[in-house]
């Protein structure tokens, strides 16, 4: 089944800034009400309350999105807590399958093997699944004074990051660029030090897109050596922002809060596309659900020959155990995952820099939610 494009571009649109400052203010404008206990019924979705606590980690990606959602539920329901914290993909799975978290948060899927088998165990036997709620791209960021518009071949960035281009005035990079002066500059390139869902997608597009040059696999984990290792997506964007020369890949989110100039990167089609709204959403248009049942875990097409594509992107899962929930629980998991997936959660994502689910997909979503157990 492939995405439909409806809903996607608007959510790219405004500035991280705004991400950052919407998780510090105290918005005091939610658009329903609820009791706790109750159901409240809004423009377009209905807020389930429950009391209690959750308590969940991992992708630093939806950091902003979680507690932009924890903040307008509880503030809809007096006596829920939801405590999130971003930790990392790796991390909140680990959290996961050890029973420390409730659900986790992801930039990939449950892998097939030992991370399904003990999220399983975790779960009295029953499978855990992936539900996509956040998506965004991830932007390829640097720090070169002088050099806008800096375009990439996939095999240029794949040889960046695999150490065997070292300086910015590379032929390769030159090739890419013949309009721009590129100084000697030495080339840093950052990348996550942590175990990351981020990575995973990233290191995925470069084994779709370059596997003659990269030959370091897909994980979660940084495989090739030297470059700059940092912890999480501000860390990275933070060390790009502060180092000449250096080069990185992080969401857009955290790239446009650092004011970070981000590459042109050459899709399927052949073309140098700029990050925007509009480019991420058209690959998002082309992933597809691979997962049954319940789970929704989907794949995306790096290697899209869409038109105007920005092929580097990715999608943020809630993992989630199917059945064998905390009974205690489970009405405030099924309440606070409702919300976010629901029209009026969804909407949220507007003002924070990512984007909303498809309709098609969102409605799936909501679906194995409601069939929690």
């Amino acid at each position: 089944m492939n995405f439909k494009r409806h809903g996607l571009i608007a959510g790219f649109a405004l500035t991280a800034t705004l991400a950052l400052a919407a998780c510090g203010s105290d918005n005091n404008d939610p658009s329903t009400s609820a009791t706790n206990g109750g159901a409240s019924q809004g423009a377009g979705s209905t807020v389930a309350c429950a009391s209690g606590t959750l308590t969940s980690q991992g992708s630093s990606a939806q950091g902003n999105a979680m507690s932009e959602w924890a903040k307008a539920y509880q503030q809809k329901c007096s006596g829920a807590q939801v405590n999130y914290q971003a930790t990392a993909s790796g991390a909140g799975i680990t959290a996961f399958q050890g029973g420390t978290a409730d659900f986790a948060g992801s930039d990939s899927a449950l892998k097939a093997g030992d991370e399904q088998t003990k999220a399983a165990a975790r779960c009295g036997g029953a499978p855990a699944l992936n539900l996509p709620m956040v998506t965004g791209p991830i932007a390829i960021a640097y720090n070169l004074d002088g050099v806008k518009d800096l375009q990439l071949k996939p095999d240029t960035l794949a040889k960046i990051f695999a150490g065997t281009i070292k300086t910015w005035d590379d032929a390769a990079i030159k090739a890419d660029n013949p309009n721009a002066t590129l100084p000697s500059t030495a080339i840093l390139a950052v990348h996550r030090g942590d175990s990351s869902g981020t990575t995973d997608n990233f290191t995925g597009y470069l084994t779709a897109v370059a596997p003659s040059v990269w030959t370091f696999g897909k994980d979660k984990v940084w495989k090739a050596p030297g470059g700059s290792g940092e912890q999480k997506s501000d860390g990275v964007a933070g060390a790009i922002k502060k180092t000449a020369g250096a080069i990185g890949y992080v969401e857009w989110s955290f790239a446009k809060t650092n004011t970070l100039a981000t590459a042109k990167i050459q899709n399927g089609a052949g073309e140098f596309t700029a990050l925007t709204g509009e480019a991420a959403g058209k690959t998002i248009a082309g992933a597809k659900i691979t997962g049954t049942g319940d789970d929704l875990a989907l794949s995306i097409d790096y290697k899209t020959t869409e038109a105007g594509a920005y092929p580097i992107v990715l999608v943020t899962y809630e993992i989630v155990c199917s059945k064998g929930n905390d009974a205690a629980k489970l009405p405030l998991l099924k309440g606070f995952l409702g919300f976010t997936v629901s029209t009026d959660g969804q909407k949220q994502l507007d003002k924070l820099g990512y984007a909303p689910l498809p309709e098609t997909v969102r409605a799936k979503v909501e679906a194995s939610i409601k069939n929690l157990a």
